[in-house]
């Protein structure tokens, strides 16, 4: 079911993609930890938003 509506090109499954590398950007924002992950925290976040506009455009 998910994995048909991604390769369909339908709404749903890519709004949770997109989502999920938003919040994932978010957390890789956040954590103290790692260096690596703090410098791609905002690519991830901009490819994540970028795709959301995207994908909200694609039908039900």
């Amino acid at each position: 079911m998910f994995i048909n509506g991604l390769l369909r090109l339908r709404r749903g499954p890519w709004e949770m993609v997109a989502s999920i590398l938003i919040a994932a950007g978010v957390i890789m924002l956040m954590q103290p930890f790692v260096l690596g992950l703090y410098s791609y925290s905002f690519i991830v976040t901009l490819v994540g938003t970028v795709m959301f506009i995207i994908v909200s455009h694609f039908p039900e």
